[in-house]
């Protein structure tokens, strides 16, 4: 649990003065729903790596969403050309690659452990599985994340969280072929190639006469002052490096760096697997195998945002936690029990009108609620401004609570 985000959220908790003194139960119980907040914004779309990769990943399944497309997001290289060298020898190449083992360095962070991804397709080319790993100084709410898309799936372990999520992500697939055909690095050098046909880019390739050193292929793009430049393997026509850079007062500066390993290296399937690399005490938060949130119906947006927040408050009165839980995200029945289970809620004393949520990217609504509460035998009142109510993640007509309160 974010301690950091739980004392944030403590603040917003306000007991009735003179009814209860010891507030720290109840804090703590409803801190806790913090956890999983779920912010909906696509930091930046697919298809421009830096952009998406330095901004702030938010959490659980939308994270889910923009990792995974980020993957494979390598900046696009904007260029091609008429090479000094068999540029058709280098396509022909990295189009044949079925294992990749990214690492992405940033130019601020060169000291620091890189952002790694891996990835296998299939022998048609088709993007099979994907591992991503994001170190703490990348996500600094979140800290350290395992992001793994298989078989329609996405999971995601929080580490500093011991938290981990699994949400249904049919339509990644195909997004993602999307962005390998347009930026896999792979497929640079035939971009280079027939972009350089269309004059966009000012190409220079130099083809070392020491075939041990890399031919390096500078690409500028004078209308935006970006330069990246690739660097090839003279042995295996094969793309070794990237390097991206930014003008600036008249100097190019280095933006970071993209390094490819591994090329055609069999990955051990375990690396797409997280069962084993998961502590056991994970909270784990499944969106795949149970039903997440409440049907619509025939019920207006309105009356299905409040319908949730009263059937929530009303299973926590009930303790019924499992149905909780689901209402929450698919919290487990007995995290539910350990956040809520020594708090006795009494009634639903009100249930305000929804309104638009303060953070308009999380793509949900607040639902202001006044419950009775007891907690060690005394009763109060116990306000909730910010309860969160969306639509459940990559299904919709479901919705479910979310965030802090």
């Amino acid at each position: 649990m974010n301690n950091e985000k739980i004392e944030k959220l403590a603040k917003e908790i306000r007991i009735k003065p003179g009814v209860i003194d010891d507030s720290r139960i109840i804090t703590d119980a409803a801190n806790a729903l913090d956890r999983i907040t779920a912010a909906r914004a696509l930091a930046a779309r697919m298809g421009l790596w830096r952009k998406i990769m330095n901004s702030k990943i938010t959490k659980f399944a939308v994270a889910a969403a923009v990792i995974i497309a980020a993957v494979f997001s390598v900046k696009i290289i904007g260029s091609s050309a008429t090479p000094a060298y068999a540029f058709e020898q280098t396509i022909q190449a990295n189009h044949s690659v079925r294992f990749l083992h990214i690492k992405d360095f940033d130019a601020q962070h060169s000291s620091d452990e890189p952002k790694e991804f891996w990835v296998e397709c299939d022998e048609s080319g088709r993007v099979k599985n994907v591992r991503s790993y994001f170190p703490e100084w990348s996500e600094k709410d979140d800290g350290a994340k395992v992001v793994v898309w298989s078989e329609g799936k996405t999971t995601v372990w929080f580490k500093k969280k011991n938290s981990l999520l699994t949400v249904r992500e049919e339509k990644v697939a195909d997004e993602m072929l999307k962005l390998v055909q347009e930026c896999d690095p792979r497929m640079a050098v035939e971009r280079l190639y027939e972009q350089e046909k269309q004059n966009k880019v000012k190409l220079e390739v130099n083809e070392p006469s020491d075939k041990t050193k890399n031919i390096k292929v500078t690409a500028d793009t004078t209308s935006s002052g970006r330069r990246e430049i690739l660097y090839v393997d003279q042995a295996t026509k094969l793309v070794t490096a990237i390097e991206f850079y930014q003008l600036k007062d008249g100097v190019y500066q280095l933006d970071g760096t993209e390094e490819f390993y591994d090329y055609n290296q069999p990955i051990d399937p375990a690396m797409f697997n997280l069962d084993k690399e998961v502590p056991s005490d994970a909270t784990k938060i499944d969106q795949v195998n149970q039903e997440v949130g409440l049907a619509q119906g025939n019920l207006s947006n309105d009356e299905v945002e409040v319908e949730v927040a009263k059937q929530f408050f009303e299973a926590l009165i009930a303790k019924d936690y499992a149905k909780a839980g689901k209402l929450l995200e698919g919290m487990p029945a007995d995290k539910m029990e350990e956040m809520f289970g020594r708090i006795k809620f009494l009634r639903i004393v009100s249930i305000g009108k929804p309104a638009p949520h303060p953070i308009p990217a999380t793509g949900g609504v607040v639902v202001p609620c006044v419950v009775e509460i007891e907690v060690n035998g005394k009763t109060g009142e116990q306000r909730f401004d910010r309860l969160g109510v969306r639509q459940v993640y990559n299904k919709p007509g479901r919705w479910t609570i979310f965030g802090g309160i």
